[in-house]
């Protein structure tokens, strides 16, 4: 299984991928039936999740039925429990959409139209299709935005952090998630690396521009926001984490003012 993802993640178009993740993964889990792991997002049991990953796939990480990651789960716990997005109808910019996140957003918001909208560069589930780099919306013209592994593809994160702060409207808040190497002093980015088997090696994935360090927090900052670095799943009892197969990633909460 291991090796069929892995394949499937490199040499499979994104929006190809995006089509047929949702039958064919939940076909995979029937072989993964039991009760030794449990997803927050959507509640299915498994005796674990499946591997998932570009180089060195991890295990237990795909949930068969909602197709969330570790990331995922431990975003939603964050959003459920710690904010009021699913208790009131912010004005929601959803960029890079997880899938997981997005079917429980979608309903929540269907009585109220034009509050919650979804964006990406290409992928077909999306609302609008946009550069992040130049998002065609207003100033101040967003309650909340949610961008969540997308700078370390983009060619100018600076440049999208800016955007991202130009449409939050001051008062605003937003989630705004990278891949983070905490022993990394500063990050590392080199754009004369082209081959995208070598990218893949030494950033993770082929599309991968950057590697982050403990900077992160600077270049949310640097954008004009005041920023987070939450370790939330280390304020969680550890049952959980098991049970939910969390990662040690932090949440990186911006506000603007």
């Amino acid at each position: 299984m291991k090796k069929v993802i892995r394949w499937a993640l490199n040499h499979i178009p994104r929006p190809v991928l995006q089509r047929i993740a949702g039958w064919a993964v939940p076909v995979a889990g029937l072989f993964y039936r039991g009760r030794g792991a449990e997803c927050p997002v959507c509640g299915a049991k498994y005796r674990k999740f499946l591997p998932y990953g570009y180089v060195r796939p991890r295990p237990n990480a795909l949930c068969p039925r909602c197709l969330s990651l570790e990331r995922h789960r431990l975003l939603w716990l964050y959003l459920t429990r710690e904010t009021d997005l699913l208790k009131s109808h912010p004005r929601t910019l959803h960029i890079a959409p997880e899938v997981c996140i997005m079917r429980h957003l979608k309903p929540h918001f269907a009585a109220r139209p034009g509050r919650y909208v979804t964006a990406d560069l290409e992928s077909p589930l999306a609302d609008l299709h946009f550069d992040v780099q130049r998002i065609p919306l207003a100033d101040n013209s967003v309650d909340v935005v949610l961008c969540n592994h997308l700078l370390e593809h983009v060619a100018d994160d600076r440049r999208a952090l800016r955007e991202l702060h130009r449409i939050l409207r001051p008062g605003g808040w937003g989630i705004v998630l990278s891949p983070v190497e905490r022993d990394y002093e500063r990050t590392f980015e080199d754009d004369s690396i082209t081959d995208p088997d070598e990218r893949t090696r030494i950033f993770g994935q082929y599309d991968h521009r950057r590697i982050y360090g403990a900077d992160y927090t600077d270049r949310l900052r640097e954008a004009g926001f005041e920023a987070a670095d939450i370790d939330y799943a280390a304020s969680l009892p550890e049952e959980e984490r098991r049970l939910y197969a969390l990662p040690d990633d932090h949440i990186y909460v911006v506000y603007k003012h």
